[in-house]
């Protein structure tokens, strides 16, 4: 349709402004626009252009380097598909500015804040804010002890996530991240009453649908916004979504005064459309062929989540471990923002361990007596050495038998194996694989099931009675009704004598 914007370019009240610089794009590769401004000044980096096609319509680029005085090197954030030398290129005068507030909640929205949900147009009186600014100083900045409930209980007990605070989920391909990113929106529908932000960050479009479908059947998209770069999207675009989402963020959190909840699945996407940027623009690689800016990069998205006055906004972000190596570039730059670490198991995914939460690599700076209490540090503490404890018998038990161990052994051994089968528990999400219905537990009744088992009021149960539980009192239950039935086994005839 003539005149019909592109996807990802930017439109709205700027649209009216007065003139800008304007220049010929000289050199098309691939997302990689090199520009010769005719007129005015050249845009500063990261300032937004508009490549202008002969039918009217526009692609949105950034600027990323000035090559001379009249020439710069931008980025497209669109398809550059049937571009040719001397389109006309436009100053956006200012760097990418998206529609934030009201009118995008409850919409699924691109880079640009175009939405693709189907639904009718954004309003164009919208307020907008620029993708690019700088993180809150450090003055400003509040701290926050307030545990952020999530009802799973081996991220409460082990790694509790901080109101406010940023929380990453590791792991390898195929081991419950984005299951586990799930599964907290879930969960934090009844009880979480602030905005959520969710950033698909090279998202396969049936995620996106799938995820567009789940908020709306359980009510929560008119409180959600959904900003998506999808896998098929060039690089800049999926470089810059978490931006997007975080700016939309920022504006509820600093003009609205109400707290935030901010996904973002997959984080090392976000990494790995940088480091393509970087190769695109030439730029010499770094450790293990990461953009030499990686560091920055991170940084420069992390340190804007932040909580500011009497608002917070509380990050949950998925992190890919490329081949489960955790000493990757990417992951350790990550790991260094976060105030929680929820590391996944491919080990305990093979076992059938769900969530696959590895409890001895997950941590989390408020797992401490001053801010979670005395009873509920001590309890993971416990949880943590008798597990590491089982871990290294696990040779001897392979090797020559449980029955080889001494008996003090045994008895840790066992109750080692009843904490890992009570830290699973069913999600609401997995409900139609499982035929289990999902379960939310207090972080009370997870700590007393644990102080239980550790104090052996479990010893002489069924290991199966704890799997894929609640809370403990279920799993009494559970064993309960097994030795029913076993009991009514024995007395039916023909049974085991």
């Amino acid at each position: 349709m003539p005149n019909a914007p592109e996807p990802n370019a930017p439109s709205g009240p700027a649209d009216a402004a007065g003139p800008r610089a304007a220049g010929r794009v000289s050199a098309v590769r691939g997302a990689v626009l090199d520009v010769v401004f005719e007129t005015g000044p050249l845009p500063p980096v990261e300032d937004a252009l508009w490549i202008v096609r002969e039918d009217g319509s526009r692609v949105a680029a950034e600027v990323e380097a000035h090559l001379g005085a009249t020439t710069l090197r931008a980025l497209s954030l669109a398809s550059t598909a049937g571009l040719r030398r001397g389109e006309r290129v436009e100053a956006r005068g200012g760097p990418l500015d998206v529609p934030v507030g009201d009118a995008v909640l409850g919409r699924l929205v691109d880079v640009g804040g175009t939405a693709h949900d189907g639904g009718p147009p954004l309003d164009t009186g919208a307020p907008r804010r620029p993708i690019h600014r700088q993180a809150p100083p450090l003055a400003a900045l509040r701290g926050s002890t307030d545990i952020f409930t999530t009802g799973i209980k081996a991220i409460d007990l082990l790694a509790p996530l901080a109101q406010g605070g940023k929380a990453a989920m590791f792991g390898g391909a195929g081991v419950g991240k984005t299951v586990l990113v799930m599964e907290l929106i879930h969960a934090m529908v009844e009880r979480y009453q602030g905005i959520s932000v969710f950033a698909g960050v090279g998202e396969r479009s049936r995620e996106g649908h799938e995820m567009l479908s789940d908020m709306r059947a359980s009510n929560v998209l008119a409180r959600t916004v959904l900003v998506y770069g999808q896998m098929n999207e060039p690089p800049g675009a999926r470089w810059r979504v978490p931006l997007t989402a975080l700016t939309i963020a920022e504006y509820f959190r600093d003009e609205k005064h109400q707290n935030v909840l901010l996904m973002i699945d997959n984080v090392f996407r976000f990494v790995q459309a940088g480091a393509e940027v970087s190769a695109s623009l030439g730029r010499m690689p770094s450790r293990v062929g990461y953009q030499p800016t990686l560091a920055s990069e991170v940084a420069a998205l992390q340190e804007r989540i932040v909580s500011v006055g009497d608002a917070a906004v509380t990050a949950v972000e998925a992190v890919y471990v490329p081949a489960d190596d955790f000493t990757d570039p990417a992951v350790t730059t990550i790991a260094a923002h976060v105030d929680s670490m929820v590391v996944l198991s491919r080990a305990m995914a093979a076992e059938g361990m769900y969530p696959a939460i590895d409890p001895i690599a997950s941590s989390s700076v408020l797992l401490d007596p001053l801010v979670v209490g005395a009873e509920h540090a001590a309890v993971a503490t416990e949880v943590r050495r008798l597990i590491e404890h089982h871990r290294e018998l696990q040779d001897v038990i392979a090797l020559l038998g449980v029955e080889e161990l001494g008996a003090g052994d045994r008895v840790l051994v066992q109750r080692a194996r009843r904490l890992q089968r009570f830290l699973t528990q069913p999600f609401a999400v997995t409900e139609a694989f499982s035929g289990l219905p999902g379960r939310s537990v207090a972080i009370a009744d997870t700590v007393a099931g644990c102080k239980a088992i550790l104090a052996g009021e479990c010893d002489d149960w069924e290991e199966r009675s704890l799997y894929m539980v609640g809370t403990l009192e279920e799993a009494r239950e559970k064993e309960r009704a097994s030795n029913v039935a076993g009991a009514a086994a024995v007395r039916a005839p023909g049974g085991p004598a």
